[in-house]
């Protein structure tokens, strides 16, 4: 054999050693300067998993950037942003990968300051143990509090409790006792399965690799030596989840399902169940890549066919058939808030899981967690980085499980449809009893019927504009007109509902989505009625009108902008509020301290700088004789 196949057989036997070790995320968290990044730059430098080029940058950069009185500054090589390392603080996430003799690691550095706690939320989600760090010279922080309800919350059952910077209190043993004690007596709200305390320094390297003469009076093991050992959780212990991503048809002859298997295993032979659908079928073949296996697990990424042919989509879950997943549209959630934006209680986003997403409407919060002692408080919405817990319902009933019996089906993340941002992350507790219990009534006078019996084509007229745009004045007139036509009508005014349905809601964005969501579910069943529905509301929030469109048929909704400047409309002012807004006696005022977003694509649009009243009437009226039955 040759030199070079001698060199290529190590390779592939190296290669095949490492894909056989188990795999430990785990993520590095705790308050501002505990020492985080240090910790993770030293472990990488006694793991010997430093080239001597990055050793050489880290000399220079940490001459340059560094906070610490020797030669190398650890942090520098995990903290890469340039913010980063000109304030001395983690602000990304970094993740590090690193291998050992015995295990290989992904480790995720998470900022410790609170506004950055949705970053720590993102390395979180997928760590299996944290090292949750704690400044022996300051003892638990209330972002120590928060790092820790976070990970328990995301369902991190094993904690190493790395007591750091014991070189700055002497090594004293009962400063690490009383930290200890402090962090097992919160144990009993968060409910951690194992926690390991450790007392080192990152900074000197004690018990990082190899046991300290400075603790003496410590007999455990040293970090890496608890890293390689600790239990990885095994996920494949539990009933088959395979959310179905891809429906794979390179000819007739083949239909495969691909997909990354959330829990449990396959196996050629296996009777699974189709959801949402509920079809039982059995497992033909199992792929990954090209390779036919004879059972895969978890974390899998496979393709799967089936004995006959069944209707399976993107978005289905295979399951096994004796232990399905639930099938509900409407839950009880834990949120955490990502967004500078507050949560608005009633306002239309979008909800995303693994595979399937939906319109899902939130409620206002049941609770607020307070992090720092874990009390449950009263809230009307949720703020940047709040955690709260809401029930929420969904358009359509989705596939899930709870998020303690399963990450993946029981995660989501919610998703604002006006800016695709993401704004919140959430972990389903239950399905509502109600979204069990409750179901549609087919009655047999439907919504068609009783259009029939008028002779009309019901639609809701949405007029929107800002305060003194004239809306009230079109509306009303539109209204006696068909009226004089003999049409079935029903004028809903923004002042009138505030006398009754919603006498009990303010100004705030808050109470504005609520505002809107009422007047919706009216006009829904105005529009059941048979009747033409008037809706003259400021409505100034698009996504709150997209809620209304979306909730009614297909042409059954008509946005009418009334387009008047909002000069002009002060300058109009009937009802003396636009000054009562400019002397801030009035708050939230649309178009003064509230916005209004204007629509950008109506279907009818009118200029009362160009149009009178009446002739905007005419318009709208116009555009109503093609809705005209035959």
């Amino acid at each position: 054999m040759s030199d070079q196949d001698l060199l290529k057989t190590d390779i592939a036997g190296y290669l095949a050693k490492q894909a056989e070790k188990e795999t430990l995320r785990l993520i590095t968290c705790g308050s501002v300067d505990d020492g985080k990044s240090t910790l993770i730059g030293r472990l990488l430098y006694e793991s010997k998993l430093i080239f001597d080029d990055q050793l050489a940058a880290l000399e220079v950069d940490s001459r340059k950037f560094g906070t610490q009185d020797s030669t190398f500054d650890f942090a520098l090589l995990v903290d890469g942003l340039a913010a980063e390392r000109e304030q001395g603080i983690t602000i990304d996430v970094a993740y590090r990968y690193f291998t050992t003799d015995r295990r290989k690691f992904i480790v995720a550095d998470t900022p410790g300051h609170e506004q950055y706690t949705r970053n720590m939320v993102t390395g979180a989600s997928t760590a299996s143990l944290a090292i949750i760090m704690i400044d022996a010279t300051k003892g638990l922080q209330a972002q120590t509090r928060r790092h820790a309800f976070i990970s328990a919350l995301l369902g991190i059952r094993n904690v190493v409790l790395a007591v750091n910077k014991m070189d700055l209190v002497d090594y004293a043993e009962d400063v690490f006792d009383v930290i200890k004690r402090d962090f097992m007596a919160l144990n009993d709200e968060l409910g951690f399965a194992v926690i390991k305390p450790i007392p080192l320094s990152a900074l000197k390297g004690d018990n990082i690799l190899v046991p300290s003469a400075n603790t003496p009076w410590y007999c455990g093991p040293t970090l890496l030596a608890h890293l390689e050992t600790v239990d990885v959780p095994n996920y494949n212990a539990g009933s088959l989840r395979l959310p179905v991503q891809y429906v794979i048809r390179p000819h007739q002859n083949f239909r495969g399902y691909a997909g990354r298997i959330a829990a449990g295993t396959v196996a050629p032979g296996d009777s699974v169940k189709i959801l949402p659908s509920g079809q039982v079928a059995k497992i033909e073949h199992v792929y990954v890549g090209e390779a036919e296996l004879g059972c895969a697990g978890a974390g899998q990424s496979v393709t799967i066919t089936l004995q006959g042919d069944f209707d399976v989509s993107r978005g289905d879950v295979i399951v096994e058939s004796g232990k399905p997943a639930e099938i509900a549209d409407q839950f009880r959630a834990t949120i955490i808030w990502m967004h500078q934006n507050e949560m608005l209680p009633g306002r239309v986003y979008t909800l995303k899981t693994e595979v399937r997403s939906a319109t899902v409407t939130l409620g206002k919060p049941r609770y607020r967690i307070n992090v720092n002692n874990y009390e449950r408080q009263p809230a009307d919405t949720l703020a940047l980085n709040d955690i709260g817990c809401c029930n929420i319902s969904l358009d359509r009933a989705i596939v899930f499980d709870s998020y303690n019996e399963n990450f993946t089906t029981g995660s989501f993340i919610l998703i604002d449809p006006e800016t695709n941002a993401t704004v919140g992350v959430g972990m389903i507790e239950f399905a509502l009893r109600r979204s069990q219990n409750i179901h549609w009534q087919v009655l047999d006078v439907n919504k068609a019927e009783r259009a029939k019996a008028k002779g009309q084509k019901p639609v809701v007229l949405w007029f929107t504009g800002l305060s003194g745009s004239g809306k009230s004045t079109i509306a009303n007139i539109v209204e006696k007109k068909l009226y004089g036509m003999g049409r079935h009508t029903m004028l809903l005014d923004g002042d009138n509902l505030r006398h009754g349905l919603n006498r009990d809601l303010g100004f705030t964005d808050a109470d504005r989505v609520e505002n809107i969501r009422r007047v919706g579910e009216v006009s829904k069943l105005m529009l059941g009625a048979g009747v033409i529905t008037l809706v003259s509301f400021i409505s100034p929030f698009a996504s709150e009108r997209t809620m209304v469109r979306n909730m009614l048929e297909e042409g059954e909704f008509i946005e009418v902008y009334v387009d008047t400047p909002l000069k002009e409309a002060e300058r109009r002012d009937v009802k003396g509020l636009y000054k009562k807004a400019r002397d801030g006696e009035l708050k939230n005022f649309t178009g003064i301290d509230s916005p209004y977003q204007v629509p950008k694509d109506p279907e009818i649009t009118v200029n009362t700088m160009e149009l009178s009243a009446e002739e905007a009437a005419d318009a709208v009226l116009s555009f109503l004789k093609s809705f005209e039955p035959s």
